[in-house]
């Protein structure tokens, strides 16, 4: 099992390379590039801002609102610049994910929007649009219970691996994104579209949990390079 080569010549546990930045679009208050493999994901958050309507607002806490949109140029077929139903599904996905991850009592009558362009679709695209807000959040100073990693696990040709490559998941007989607060060791995101045995499943979210470990390190240690950047510009360091 330790043998088996993908099509791109990773292990079956392996993720594709990383890559990321933050804080790259100065109109929004905060901002994310994140890229696994090829695909290329931006995120910008706004907010917290006042809610309208105001008679819409919650008392309590702010409201979360997120819109995932996938460019025309993202995917070899030209796809039509409207949202598309699968667009609209994952936007309300990632709504939910952090709806539950943000402290929202510390931002009443507020929202936190937060927009998501898939720049160049090669599987997993949702998992890493995760990935991406997480570091636009912070970088928009909003309180997280913990950093939020993602990824997706699955079956191809009856081999259990780590994060899928487009071509990957058409051809999956299951498909697995999870998302995580990992110092928690809550999970905020489980879905599953195809079909496991027990254990597949088990071997497929410990494989997934060691993933997303690394992705986890990668976004820790992508935030404090940042943070070192914003103590040397004012002086601190």
């Amino acid at each position: 099992m330790s043998e088996f080569k993908r099509k791109d010549g990773r292990a079956y546990n392996e993720i594709r390379p990383l890559k990321a930045e933050v804080g790259i679009l100065k109109n929004a208050d905060g901002s994310a590039y994140f890229e696994i493999g090829n695909t290329k994901v931006l995120a910008a958050v706004f907010g917290p801002r006042e809610y309208h309507p105001k008679h819409e607002a919650s008392l309590q806490e702010g409201i979360v609102r997120a819109r995932y949109h996938m460019t025309p140029f993202s995917v070899k077929e030209r796809k039509a610049p409207t949202l598309s139903r699968r667009e609209i599904e994952i936007s309300k996905l990632i709504k939910e994910v952090f709806n539950t991850c943000i402290k929202r009592d510390l931002f009443p009558r507020t929202a936190i929007d937060v927009y998501i362009e898939v720049l160049n679709a090669d599987g997993s695209t949702r998992v890493a649009s995760i990935n991406a807000v997480t570091l636009a959040l912070v970088d928009a100073g909003i309180f997280l219970y913990d950093l939020v990693s993602a990824v997706s696990v699955g079956k191809v040709n009856g081999q259990l691996v780590v994060d899928l490559t487009g071509e990957e998941d058409q051809i999956s007989e299951a498909d697995m994104p999870i998302a995580m607060m990992p110092s928690k060791k809550r999970f905020v995101l489980l879905q599953l579209d195809g079909e496991l045995t027990y254990e597949e499943f088990n071997s497929l979210l410990k494989m997934g949990m060691e993933a997303i470990n690394k992705i986890y390190e990668f976004q820790r240690n992508c935030l404090k390079s940042k943070l070192e950047e914003y103590l040397k510009f004012y002086g601190q360091i």
